[in-house]
């Protein structure tokens, strides 16, 4: 009986323990997952959920395999060998402090970053914006009705899984604006890429912010940085609105000091425009405006430019090219999620785009987390594992020689890619992630040091 007993206890024990080492290695597994994605599809069923269009456009296409055919004999205005460049087209309205330059990071114009100016708040706006935002059902009603349904109510509960140094804040604050600049600033980054609605229009949760550029722009100019426009996909975008929101831009801002121009290898200047899912709109519509032959073309005009698409699967580069862009970007922070932000496909973008004189524009980020807002997407996380994964992406990015590096993004705190000063919270059921055991600047100070390294390895590119 007593050998028994002891038999027993060591059976119980052995399978505890192998059940507990068991837990352990699956723990492992998953939390790799999690920090270093492979080689995760974009055509898994979170990924293709998260950009519903992205399947409106490949039906488009589908049922028309002839049509792109029309445009391969037009002529596409195209910018090759590109040098950047930032000019003052006019004296400055606000001069920059000379106690400001001496204690910032000079400005580098090869960085761009995605900046959002949707966030509203009582004090400045009457209410909340964005920081209230409601939780999106997954498209799936059965997935749908496992997850919390409702809107967040700050300023204590959010739509993010960070919270902001600067709290729930509004965009139109204007000691806001100034302490992003001066953020920026410290990161040695020199370009912003403004999130636009044409006037009126806003995206479905927020409300019309182009009131706002001209005070961004005065204060960009305060800090020595220049500023870009981000179009978004905004209610029936096609050539023709196109080309009057890109006259009205260039109309109402181009005299700015701080309105950011590229000089290309031939020495014109030239306006910059990211096109936010710009895969929405099938080649032909984009090619009647940007290229020469195009019936409704912007090319060789005063309102003329240089057209970034966002590239998100692998045929799209063909797309662009047909289209007339003069380059792509990849946006996502998400290392894996797609096609384009997959750190292992951007060398054979970059050939591409040489090939075809194009501009390749990678996209790196911090990380990326948006349960806050879409609870059911844990599969996409990104963690930040203290900063190596932005240092992963910049080295990444590195490797392929780009012209420009965007990052992705200063403040789009509802996917949690922002490099914006973030802190420890804790309030009632909600315990916010934070950038500790470091300060809640180590995502600008990371940046300032990527950029230095840029220029330096650039020195040498050009030798």
């Amino acid at each position: 009986i007593l050998n028994y007993d002891i038999m027993a206890r060591f059976r119980r024990r052995t399978c505890i323990i192998l059940l507990l080492f068991i837990l352990f290695i699956c723990s492992i597994m998953m939390a790799l997952k999690t920090l270093r994605p492979d080689r995760a599809g974009f055509g898994d069923p979170f990924g293709l959920g998260l950009l519903p269009e992205l399947q409106q456009r490949t039906a488009v296409l589908e049922n028309k395999p002839n049509s792109l055919n029309r445009i391969q004999g037009d002529t596409v205005t195209h910018v090759s060998n590109f040098h950047s460049s930032a000019i003052n087209t006019m004296k400055a309205s606000m001069p920059p402090v000379n106690k400001l330059e001496e204690e910032l990071s000079s400005p580098n114009y090869n960085f761009h970053v995605f900046y959002y100016s949707w966030f509203g708040n009582p004090q400045f706006d009457g209410k909340y914006i964005h920081w209230n935002h409601p939780l999106l059902p997954h498209w799936d009603p059965k997935i749908a009705n496992n997850y919390p349904k409702g809107r967040h109510n700050p300023p204590e509960d959010i739509g993010a899984n960070f919270y902001p140094e600067l709290g729930s804040y509004s965009s139109k604050d204007p000691s806001v604006i100034e302490a992003h600049m001066k953020q920026m600033r410290s990161a040695s980054i020199g370009v912003i890429a403004l999130s636009w609605y044409p006037p009126g229009m806003a995206d479905e949760n927020g409300e019309p912010t182009d009131d706002l550029v001209p005070v961004i722009l005065d204060f960009a100019h305060k800090y020595n940085l220049k500023v870009t426009f981000h179009i978004e996909p905004y209610k029936d975008r096609d050539d023709r609105s196109m080309y009057n929101n890109v006259k009205y831009i260039i109309d109402k801002y181009g005299g700015h000091p701080a309105f950011y121009r590229f000089k290309t290898s031939t020495g014109r200047f030239l306006p910059m425009f990211y096109v936010y899912d710009s895969y929405v709109t099938i080649p032909e519509i984009w090619a009647n405006l940007l290229t020469a032959s195009g019936s409704q073309t912007i090319r060789n005009t005063p309102y003329d430019g240089l057209f970034i698409a966002l590239l998100v699967e692998e045929r799209h580069k063909h797309d662009i090219h047909r289209s007339g862009f003069d380059g792509m970007y990849t946006y996502f922070a998400t290392n894996g999620f797609s096609y384009g932000s997959s750190h292992h496909n951007w060398a054979s973008l970059k050939a591409f785009c040489d090939s075809n004189n194009l501009m390749f524009i990678p996209s790196v980020g911090p990380g990326y987390i948006d349960t806050s807002i879409r609870p059911w997407n844990n599969h996409n996380t990104r963690n930040r594992v203290n900063g190596k994964y932005y240092e992963t992406a910049f080295s990444a990015a590195l490797l392929v020689r780009p012209e420009i590096i965007s990052i992705t993004s200063f403040n789009e705190w509802h996917e949690g890619t922002q490099i914006e000063k973030a802190v420890p919270k804790r309030t009632g059921q909600i315990v916010y992630l934070d950038y500790k055991p470091h300060k809640s600047n180590v995502y600008l100070e990371l940046t300032q040091k990527w950029s230095e390294k840029y220029r330096k390895e650039k020195e040498q590119w050009l030798m």
